[in-house]
């Protein structure tokens, strides 16, 4: 398999994900602003997606799929598909459990992740809104099984379309909201739409899990499932799993926490200014994860610790010649392309400033936070989720510290900023953690290649900072798609000066293929 033309298509399909999740952030800033009101929705929508990445794409996934893959390289299709079959049943019971705990106790949630909200009108819009959202966690968990299934037979098309559907939701919801709702309730639309679209993104791959043959039978006694040892394995496997995630989601609940005492606005600002960060990376950081997991597993079963090396080799290359520049575009365009996008309707000039300083913060930390998403597989192949672990709770420290240190003078901006470094120092640890153990050895040429990238990056970067200089972008409110326009030219500019530079410097793109044995 050719894991350059696989990484392509998936990203072309994050891309569309994208691409419709900055419609919809737009329209989030035009219709709502970076209010108390959004404020509430943003918190609120934390915690199902807090719960989701903890048990669902989080632990469950760096659980299930190295061990998936194990078995359909080792065992018959009717052993797998029992495997499937038990494993979901667990799972089912697990999610409807913990819905109806999640909805009667969503005033507790809501008291953890934000209590700055308490004793004022946000805490019970936030608790309301919560409780439409939570079985969300419910239809994206067994989204996050289905993807395991479809990324493990190679299938990595539908579950990379799939959270299009929830943008598109959203995009009617805000269009809507104001006819449906009326002004007083207008953000009730955006819960009801996450709702929908998890239902949607669940419904979506039915029909591809149908084709392989691996739609899952459920069944009314999940004591039985409990008792295959390959669901223990899972479960046995999810249990540091968790603790590793939870490093992360803890801190993300910390941050929520520390933003519910910022003034009005502030958590919408720096939710704003995420959306911009996870542009890039899921595009590549997300997209690059799913590729290498099932390769690495492979690797792993059949024993060639040198492709092992080498696919993780490949995907820091891949990583260090995409995730640097669009570092350097968030850091020299943040003011720009916050105006660009943002500067609309209710979103004033206040939270462009606001945003934007997040958005620079964020840009710090970029190529840590998508490094991380490359080498945390190399260890989770290995079925090794321990040492993650470790590191993660290293992390979490690292992290809080540096919140104390930076949230009372840049606020939301400091919030990005500590979480950026502190990814920084996880993809450090996961990195040396790799050398240590064997598990990967740099291939030759490391030296040259980070000089010729940081000539093109010195190149783009001057460029970025003098065209964004030139324009005046709050002003040009009036004119929004001659904005839009400038603002694409200069980027297409950038791209242009910096492949350019490095084409002149001998980059080939025959020298990233990749293909998997």
């Amino acid at each position: 398999m050719n894991l350059l033309k696989t990484l392509a298509a998936i990203s072309s399909m994050t891309m569309l994900s994208r691409m419709t999740g900055l419609i919809r952030d737009v329209m989030f800033g035009a219709y709502f602003g970076a209010t108390g009101t959004m404020d509430a929705y943003v918190q609120a929508f934390k915690i199902p997606n807090f719960f989701r990445r903890l048990f669902a794409e989080g632990a469950f996934s760096q659980a299930f799929v190295p061990i998936l893959a194990e078995y359909r390289n080792a065992s018959s299709d009717n052993e797998v598909k029992e495997l499937v079959d038990h494993v979901a049943t667990v799972l089912v019971w697990a999610l409807l459990f913990t819905c109806i705990l999640g909805v009667i106790g969503a005033p507790v949630l809501v008291l953890m992740f934000s209590s700055g909200f308490w004793g004022t009108s946000k805490f019970d819009l936030t608790v309301n809104l919560t409780r439409i959202m939570f079985p969300y966690i419910g239809f994206m968990s067994l989204v996050a099984l289905s993807s395991g299934v479809l990324n493990t037979w190679r299938r990595f098309k539908i579950p990379a379309f799939t959270p299009v559907l929830l943008n598109l939701c959203f995009i009617v919801a805000a269009y809507f909201s104001l006819t449906w709702f009326g002004k007083e309730k207008q953000i009730y639309a955006l819960a009801c739409a996450v709702f929908v679209g998890g239902l949607l993104q669940l419904a979506i791959q039915i029909p591809s899990l149908i084709q392989i043959g691996m739609l899952p039978r459920l069944s009314w006694n999940p004591a039985f499932a409990l008792r295959d040892p390959k669901v223990r394995r899972v479960l046995r496997q999810m249990a540091p799993a968790v603790l590793a995630v939870s490093a992360t989601q803890i801190s993300i609940m910390i941050n929520s926490t520390w933003a519910s005492f910022l003034p009005d606005g502030s958590a919408s600002q720096l939710n704003f200014a995420d959306r911009l960060m996870e542009f890039p990376s899921a595009m590549l950081g997300v997209a690059l994860g799913t590729v290498l997991l099932p390769s690495l597993s492979s690797a792993k079963a059949n024993g060639d610790q040198k492709e092992y090396s080498d696919l993780l080799d490949w995907g820091l290359r891949l990583t260090c010649l995409l995730a640097l520049p669009a570092a350097v575009g968030l850091l020299t365009l943040s003011d720009s392309l916050t105006a660009t996008l943002f500067h609309n309707g209710r979103f004033d000039a206040h939270a462009v400033h606001e945003t934007a300083k997040a958005v620079a913060a964020y840009g710090v930390g970029l190529t840590g936070l998508i490094l991380v998403k490359i080498l945390a597989p190399g260890f989770y192949a290995q079925q090794d989720i321990r040492t993650p672990v470790k590191i993660a709770m290293i992390v979490l420290l690292v992290t809080q510290i540096l919140n104390a240190v930076f949230v009372p003078f840049i606020h939301q901006a400091g919030l990005a900023l500590s979480v950026g470094l502190g990814a920084c120092v996880n993809a450090a640890m996961l990195y040396f953690g790799l050398r240590k153990r064997g598990l990967y050895t740099p291939k030759a040429g490391w030296m040259n290649f980070i000089v010729k990238l940081a000539v093109a990056l010195i190149l783009m970067g001057g460029l970025a900072f003098v065209l964004s200089m030139q324009v005046d972008w709050l002003a040009m409110q009036s004119n929004r798609w001659l904005r839009a326009a400038t603002m694409g030219g200069i980027i297409l500019a950038c791209m242009a000066i910096y492949f350019g530079a490095l084409f002149a410097l001998g980059f080939r793109m025959r020298d990233f293929r990749k293909i998997a044995r």
